[in-house]
């Protein structure tokens, strides 16, 4: 009799148990993918930029006296009177909305709640428990306007020019 060769079927079906395991392995593997990801994002370090709270508002010949100048960008007024220079917040103390100047009417109102503010700051009406907050103003080295929206002061301070 010949000797016939017995052909083993090869690994061409399916087998369930490798089935499983790489399924289990690719689970783990997409876990500990997601646990690195989560890790690193929680401890790199989350650090938000904030903008100097010194303001450059520019050359004192700039502003007429008597003019009130609102800067959008930093929240400020820059007001010129006969006694000097001051600067208020334009935040107003009742919400936080940002305020505008009236030139018609002389004075600062809040469009949010209907606060309203002289030109010097002092509440006239409205919700807002407080006036507007004077900030510290200083004039530079190279002669330019500077404000300080960190640091609040008493009324009535003016720089003078």
């Amino acid at each position: 009799m010949s000797e016939e060769k017995h052909i083993a079927p090869q690994d061409k079906e399916f087998d369930r148990r490798a089935f499983f395991v790489k399924l289990g392995l690719g689970s783990l593997s997409i876990a500990a993918a997601g646990t690195a990801a989560f890790a690193y994002q929680f401890l790199s370090p989350n650090v938000l930029f904030e903008p100097s709270p010194i303001v450059n508002a520019g050359k004192p010949e700039n502003y007429a006296v008597d003019s009130v100048t609102l800067d959008v960008n930093s929240g400020i007024y820059l007001i010129h009177a006969q006694e000097g220079f001051f600067a208020l917040s334009a935040i107003c103390t009742h919400l936080g909305c940002m305020t505008a100047w009236k030139p018609e009417l002389g004075i600062i109102a809040c469009p949010c709640h209907g606060s309203k503010f002289k030109r010097d700051g002092e509440k006239i009406e409205g919700p807002a428990p407080k006036p507007l907050p004077w900030l510290q103003t200083s004039i530079s080295d190279e002669g330019d306007l500077m404000v300080d929206r960190s640091v609040t002061i008493r009324p009535m301070q003016f720089v003078r020019v």
